[in-house]
């Protein structure tokens, strides 16, 4: 075989790996939430997966992986191929605030994942079963603080997992108030808020957009929000440090897209325009909005920076609460 036939054959042997890469995606692209069905993580994403994929022309498939405090999806993800094809829904617990919580994480947050964009910022809520809170007269969140404190573990303390940002928001809650509730771990805000409804456990910090519509059905009575400010889509109910006159309480959510460490910056690039489009569209702000999210979009360099400050932050909070889990 002579040169010109040598080169030629080296080009047809690239050509398929070439094609591949520009043709991303050519095949379906899962996004894992590291949570059960039903809590805001898993909204969230099925809220944008069907914008990528009208954007892109593939299917973009959400698999829940629950488990560890949303550690067992993120290492699932950390480990898979940075091709583009494996995504994860991070969410503040698996990028905030589960390194300084867990004494050993199967994962490095930092280092593991190259950050596509943050897609909605939400408020946690204070909420208890309303039957159980009319039964006990709790109407306030000073009701409920003097409630616990002369019961101490006779409330229960759903969350969707130990280490997730419903959880350190309770623990915080007890360490400033000097109450104690039993902690229940669930694998996910949708069980846990199962339970909740029920009249299984009492009080709950979640997510804003998986208790709302338990919020507006009456089943799930709203104490508080967690942020710094009064959420709009729930204007009547008061902050935590209004509420309790807790100074400086703050324990909001974020929720965002990675991919494995090395995955190509132009695949990154183009899932964090095609989704800050669909974040922007008023059918998709509406929807979000209504719920409590706040939609996001940000690039990749402004999500790494996002998540180191977080970093620092969640450290200081854990630090705080005396939290820790083995």
């Amino acid at each position: 075989m002579n040169r010109r036939h040598l080169i030629a054959a080296a080009l047809l042997a690239c050509a398929p790996a070439v094609w591949a890469q520009g043709a991303w995606p050519n095949k379906p692209v899962k996004i894992v939430v590291p949570f059960a069905p039903g809590g805001t993580t898993d909204i969230l994403a099925r809220a944008i997966a069907p914008e990528l994929s009208k954007a892109f022309g593939q299917s973009f498939i959400v698999e829940n992986r629950a488990g560890a405090g949303g550690n067992l999806g993120a290492e699932v993800v950390a480990k898979s191929p940075n091709d583009g094809y494996t995504l994860l829904m991070g969410t503040v617990g698996t990028h905030g605030i589960n390194k300084a919580l867990y004494a050993k994480l199967p994962y490095e947050p930092q280092k593991d994942f190259a950050p596509i964009t943050l897609v909605a910022g939400v408020p946690n809520v204070m909420v208890m079963n309303a039957d159980r809170a009319k039964a006990l007269n709790i109407n306030t969140v000073a009701d409920f603080i003097q409630y616990a404190k002369a019961n101490p573990g006779k409330l229960n303390m759903a969350s969707s997992g130990n280490g997730t940002s419903i959880h350190l928001a309770g623990e915080l809650f007890k360490s400033m108030t000097g109450t104690f509730m039993t902690h229940i771990p669930y694998r996910g805000s949708g069980p846990a808020l199962l339970d909740m409804v029920g009249g299984n456990m009492d009080v709950m910090f979640d997510n804003l957009p998986s208790s709302m519509p338990h919020i507006k059905s009456g089943k799930l009575k709203a104490f508080a929000v967690t942020s710094a400010q009064r959420s709009n889509a729930l204007p009547d109910v008061p902050t935590v440090e209004e509420a309790g006159k807790l100074k400086s309480f703050e324990a909001s959510s974020w929720f965002g897209l990675l991919a494995p460490a090395g995955t190509p910056a132009d695949i990154v690039n183009r899932i964090q325009q095609e989704t800050a489009k669909a974040l922007a569209t008023p059918g998709v702000q509406e929807r979000l909005l209504a719920q409590g999210a706040i939609p996001g979009g940000i690039s990749p360099q402004e999500f790494t920076r996002f998540i180191d400050a977080e970093h620092v932050k969640w450290a200081a909070v854990v630090k705080a609460s005396g939290a820790k889990v083995d």
